[in-house]
């Protein structure tokens, strides 16, 4: 770790000498503030965590809303505890599969799902409206669920095992260990090895710590990135400030080819997206269909969104890139979650057909454009329906 600490230090000291040498205003102090920030991170990520392989805590929530409580985990008994949000749209996609676990191990695992961060979504829910939701998937969550207790939840669960995104699954194996922490899409085959008691807790303890360091070490690296080159994208209010997206491309080509999988991390393809639709657009577009298949593409598809918005205020923006634009806007459509509302998913049709319609592609700008008549009609009728 400390050879990884002290080459993260040689690409700052790097990056930001090479901004230096391209922006004559700034100053030395500058320099101390961005170095400064990132060591203080590397710092906290160093801290101790809980392991697998150590005694389950106690699942502490504020509310049981359905099902049977989890008091305590017993002894010769596996438990499935998943963390998710009403915000978060791969959380409740996951619903159905876990449903379709917990029946199948009816009577060997308990399932439960412990509502987390509602606050930090912007449609997250009230304990009301978290009560009507999970009333409304009905079989699709056909498990114990409960609300977090703001004081201990969180903590004790995820924040002690490094676990910093939604969704969270945590298998608790016969001897109250944590034995397992993943993503619910992956539950199947290790849940089979925990109730046969085949499942190698010490390998999967060791392949995670590598992991969870390496991955810790791409997003310092990541925002080691957007600290150094936030500077050189121009004021967004000064519609003649273009920024200097030769001197962005120049420090993250440094930091890339230094750590390949850098590239596409969310920052690092923002800024380069960025810059790249101001040096080369021809250019721009090809990173962002790359970025777009790439492993942070959820990311990309509303990065790329955003930039081009951003863009087309200071510059004319090519019918390539509204089309590659169009093409995110149909991605995030296709993976939004189930209880988007009517009216929002009108609107991205309705954007969506004008960057079509602006990137010469009239086709699928009317049947965009269709699609979105048709759900604000259907918007309307249910809003009749309620004022009768």
């Amino acid at each position: 770790m400390q050879s990884k600490i002290l080459l993260l230090l040689l690409f700052c000291m790097i990056a930001l000498i090479a901004r230096a040498q391209n922006d004559t205003t700034l100053k030395f102090t500058d320099l101390q503030k961005d170095s400064s920030v990132k060591v203080d991170s590397v710092k906290k990520d160093t801290s101790a965590v809980r392991n697998l392989g150590d005694p389950a805590p106690p699942l502490r929530v504020r509310e049981w809303i359905k099902g049977t409580p989890v008091t305590s985990f017993e002894k010769g008994k596996v438990y499935v505890v998943e963390f998710w949000a009403t915000w978060c749209a791969p959380c409740v996609a996951s619903m159905p599969h876990l449903s379709a676990l917990a029946r199948k191990y009816k009577g060997r695992v308990t399932f439960s799902a412990v509502s987390v961060h509602e606050d930090r979504g912007t449609r997250g829910a009230t304990a009301e409206k978290l009560k009507a939701f999970v009333e409304g998937m009905g079989n699709k969550m056909d498990f114990n669920v409960a609300s977090q207790d703001t004081s201990f939840t969180v903590r004790d669960w995820l924040e002690a095992y490094h676990r910093d995104y939604i969704p969270a699954t945590f298998v608790v194996d016969g001897q109250g260990r944590v034995a397992w922490i993943g993503h619910p899409l992956k539950l199947d085959t290790v849940l089979k090895k925990i109730i046969k008691n085949t499942w190698d807790i010490e390998a999967e303890s060791s392949r995670r710590k590598y992991a969870d360091s390496s991955q810790k070490y791409l997003e310092i690296l990541d925002d080691t990135v957007a600290s150094l080159v936030r500077h050189y994208k121009g004021k967004y209010s000064d519609l003649n400030d273009l920024g200097f997206p030769d001197s962005t491309l120049m420090v993250v080509e440094k930091m890339v080819k230094q750590e390949p999988k850098l590239k596409y991390a969310p920052w690092t393809a923002k800024y380069t997206f960025t810059a790249l639709l101001r040096a080369d657009p021809n250019k721009a577009y090809e990173f962002g269909k790359q970025a777009m298949a790439s492993p942070y593409a959820w990311y990309a598809y509303t990065s790329i969104i955003d930039d081009i918005k951003d863009d087309s205020r200071k510059l004319t923006t090519p019918k390539e890139i509204y089309l590659l634009g169009a093409e995110c806007y149909q991605a995030k459509i296709d993976r939004s979650p189930p209880y988007s509302s009517i009216d929002d998913m009108a609107k991205l049709h309705h954007e969506m057909a004008d960057w079509y319609r602006r990137g010469g592609d009239k086709v699928k700008a009317i049947a965009a454009e269709k699609k979105a008549i048709k759900l604000w009609e259907k918007e309307l009728k249910t809003v009749k329906k309620v004022l009768e």
